[in-house]
Order: C-alpha cells, then structure tokens, then sequence
C-alpha cells in the first residue's frame, strides 16, 4: 500500500483522546530500520519544524522566531501516539501527557499568565 504523506499528514490538525487540539503536523521524522528501510518515526509540530518544511525566506525567518523563543526542537509525537488519521490525527493519548513546546511555555509564562483571570480554574 503506497501512503502519500503529504496528503495523508502534513497540515492535518492532531487532536488529543479527548478532543483538545495540540497542534498542526508541520513535518515528519524518519528514522531508518535494522536492514536500512525507512519508516515514519513521529510527527513534529512547531514553528521550526514549518520553517524548516516550506524553506525560502519565509521557512527562515519562522526558524528564527522559533530559535529565539526557544523552540527547539519542535514538539515531536511519537507514532505510537497516533490513534487515527482522517479529517484530524488522532491521538491515543491526553495533550497534557506530551510535552510542553518551549513557545507555549513562554508565552503562557510571558503573556497567558499576565491576563487577569487566567489563574481561574477552568471548567
């Protein structure tokens, strides 16, 4: 069976097990098998792992912003996460269970947590 990844994955938005969004896939990591076949190893989502995919400028300057807040590497999700692909990848797992991308924690820390309000529980 032939996969097209690029329809089949990347832009997709991934949603945690209970329907809370992580993020967008931006790219996919490969890794290479015993006998030398690659495979899809994990899914990256980020502003570095954007940049780095679409190149130019534009793919430059979304590293940079990334690098400046920290955001390196980009959050990566383990194929074993991966519940199901169809209009959305779905996860296996709670978004609180990946880790934190270094710019969300900045921003929440620098921005998020500044909001009046923001330390109420939600719910």
């Amino acid at each position: 069976m032939r996969v097209q990844l690029a329809g089949q994955l990347l832009d997709r938005q991934i949603v945690d097990v209970e329907g809370r969004l992580v993020g967008r896939v931006d790219d996919v990591a490969f890794a290479v098998d015993d006998e030398g076949y690659p495979y899809v190893d994990g899914l990256l989502t980020g502003q570095g792992a954007l940049g780095q995919r679409i190149g130019g400028r534009i793919g430059r300057l979304l590293v940079a912003v990334a690098d400046r807040f920290g955001d390196d590497p980009p959050l990566r999700v383990p194929l074993a996460a991966v519940a199901g692909v169809d209009s959305a990848v779905r996860l296996r797992c709670r978004a609180a269970d990946l880790p934190s991308s270094p710019m969300e924690s900045w921003l929440r820390r620098h921005l998020i947590e500044r909001i009046p309000g923001s330390h109420r529980a939600s719910g």
